[in-house]
């Protein structure tokens, strides 16, 4: 039989609706026919019915008679507006947390930083946990109603802690000078204990959110529609509109309040928009359209790579096979998901669908699985390497938050008249990826499609590689300016007046690198969410949205490893690492020329990725040619 494609039998396989009208004590296929009547019928959280295939339903589980009163855009505005909150959270937690923790719970720079990354990244990272509930068991809209009560849970608990004298060390007799020299009383291990609890708890609510908020966006529109693909696309451009909305009152607003009114007030603004945007998210429950769960990913996933195993001795050319097992029909076995086609790829893979005489009439899920089960896990081995390569963009814009700060007080920030503060920087990137999603439709699309011919001007991969490109040119200017502001600082005699501003060198030649580095995320982020969901799975939605955020917590996490390598490495008694907390006597210029080295070489590898990477749709096209011609 050889590497040619492996048909499945056309007849003799039992289906879950021929299986329900026969007694269980008769049916040959008694154990198989079970477990896929288990996975089709699984009910939506709280037990409120259920529906096959990819059809939406209601919150209860049943099927909309007339979906043109449901989902939509107006549907999307909605949920627009808890993924708006939730970023101006997340990102005014992560412009005011390091400098909370420096001047109230008087912890170092270093640690504040460190600690606050890990919030991003545990926050991101865990993503995927929200995604396997989603898909398996409570359905988007049950995992984004739980877990975003939790995370006004956490702001809550963290406005406590910034309004609460107990909660905070004391602040008396407490200077500019007695904070730089490490005087000043530090926070009790108890009070900091409190404070790690209730971030971490804001970041686990942040964890169920971020990967179904843009799938459930997505799923408010018909797939069935002609104007589906550009409906996702804009979709996915304006969802980041919101992203950014958030981002940009976070540092603009948010930065206001805590210096006119205070720390508790400005993480006070944040729970009650936190609390603001459930109350809106739960208003839109009648409009929005509904994908049910389809049974635990995860457990498919491993009967998978069991069953293959288990027949890893087996060959395709054995007298003993029946062929590839698949249920008959248009729907798979898995609920809410449609079959997909058999493709080549990890042919190791295929023993776990491989049908033998052995099998005999009483198999177990956990010996064989359906093709539709084998390609599932095929796609998500084939989408890893993708975001896997947006890593180093996550590394670069978790390093700018905290590096780029720590420029600015160094700069002057006068713009006229006006001061702007620090933590306002950060900002820009927001303000450009506005400008650069305001004009995409009317500006980037029609001169790209010119070179490009791709009707919405680039593909998905091509996006994200244009993302990764500009992120190379932001570091790489950001080294540059860097050694001319640190050179500037000694010849100035600025070297020890670190948090001192320098009246001559503007604060907005930074603004290069975080215009640039705006540009970059909206090209890779918004294209790799769209990717992402249009190659993922049917009931895997989540999960592969899951797959961004986890990139961008495991680059939360590699900035804090990198971080204290640098410090071990380049560190000593004698002399400071080039990550010292005095930026003029460190050697930021010397980290970013590292960082735009590792850029380079991600880039490449993502060339050869995307290159290799085809399409689900290309390969639904290239199995229906070859079906015709071998019936022709």
């Amino acid at each position: 039989m050889g590497s040619r494609e492996i048909k499945s039998p056309e007849g003799g396989i039992e289906t879950p609706a021929n299986l329900e009208e026969q007694h269980s004590d008769t049916n040959p296929r008694k154990k198989l026919g079970f477990y896929f009547i288990e996975s089709d019928d699984r009910r939506t959280a709280f037990g409120r019915g259920y529906t096959g295939g990819t059809t939406p339903v209601n919150i209860h589980g049943k099927p909309i008679a007339d979906l043109s009163k449901t989902g939509g855009w107006f549907a999307a505005f909605f949920i627009f507006g808890n993924e708006m909150a939730e970023r101006m959270a997340y990102f005014g937690l992560s412009v005011n947390m390091v400098a909370f923790m420096f001047y109230v719970m008087h912890r170092p720079f270093s640690s504040s930083s460190n600690a606050v990354n890990n919030f991003l990244g545990i926050s991101q990272a865990s993503s995927v946990l929200g995604g396997f509930l989603a898909d398996a068991y409570l359905g988007r809209y049950w995992t984004i109603a739980i877990f975003t009560t939790i995370y006004l849970a956490g702001l809550t608990g963290i406005t406590l802690c910034a309004t609460m004298d107990i909660l905070t060390p004391n602040q008396d007799q407490c200077d500019q000078l007695s904070l730089l020299l490490g005087n000043c009383e530090p926070a009790k291990s108890w009070q900091m204990l409190y404070l790690y609890s209730v971030l971490y708890l804001t970041g686990f609510g942040a964890a169920g959110i971020r990967p179904c908020v843009s799938s459930f966006g997505a799923d408010q529109f018909d797939e069935t529609s002609l104007d589906y693909k550009s409906h996702l696309d804009r979709f996915f451009n304006f969802f980041y509109l919101s992203v950014t909305i958030g981002a940009i009152i976070a540092f603009t607003a948010v930065v206001y309040i805590q210096m006119e009114h205070g720390w508790g007030l400005a993480f006070g603004s944040l729970a009650i928009a936190m609390g603001i945007s459930n109350f809106v998210f739960f208003l839109g429950t009648p409009l929005y359209r509904h994908r049910l769960p389809g049974g635990s990913p995860l457990t498919r996933v491993v009967q998978v790579l069991v069953a293959a195993y288990r027949k890893r001795k087996a060959a395709f050319s054995s007298s003993e096979l029946i062929g590839l097992y698949e249920v008959p029909g248009k729907q798979s076995a898995i609920k809410g998901s449609r079959k997909i086609a058999h493709t080549n790829d990890f042919r190791c893979l295929d023993k776990a669908a491989l049908q033998l005489k052995e099998d005999g009439v009483d198999p177990s899920p956990w010996r064989l699985c359906t093709v539709t089960q084998v390609e599932e896990v095929k796609i998500l081995l084939k989408l890893i390497p993708i975001p896997a390569c947006t890593i180093m963009l996550s590394v670069v814009l978790t390093e700018y938050l905290t590096l780029s700060v720590q420029q600015a007080y160094t700069l002057n920030t006068h713009m006229g008249h006006l001061k702007l503060p620090v933590t306002c920087m950060p900002v820009f990137p927001g303000l450009s990826i506005f400008l650069i999603l305001s004009l995409y439709y009317s500006t980037f699309v029609p001169l790209s499609r010119r070179i490009t011919g791709h009707p919405h001007g680039a593909s998905q991969l091509q996006r994200v590689g244009i993302g990764l490109a500009v992120s190379i040119l932001s570091v790489a200017w950001a080294a540059v300016f860097e050694r001319y502001r640190r050179n500037y600082a000694i010849k100035h005699e600025y070297e020890a007046s670190f948090l001192t501003a320098m009246p001559d060198l503007s604060a907005y030649w930074l603004l290069i690198q975080y215009c640039l580095i705006g540009v970059a995320e909206v090209f890779c982020i918004v294209g790799l969410l769209e990717f992402l969901y249009e190659e993922a799975p049917d009931a895997m939605k989540s999960i592969g949205s899951a797959y961004a955020a986890l990139a961008g917590g495991l680059g939360c996490f590699a900035a804090s490893i990198l971080n204290s390598i640098i410090k071990s490495v380049t560190g000593s008694t004698e002399k400071p690492s080039w990550l010292s907390q005095n930026i003029n006597t460190g050697r930021f210029d010397y980290f970013y020329w590292l960082l735009t080295v590792l850029s380079v070489i991600n880039f490449c590898v993502f060339l050869y990725s995307s290159h290799r990477y085809k399409y689900r749709a290309e390969q639904q096209i290239v199995t229906k040619i070859k079906e015709d011609l071998i019936q022709g």
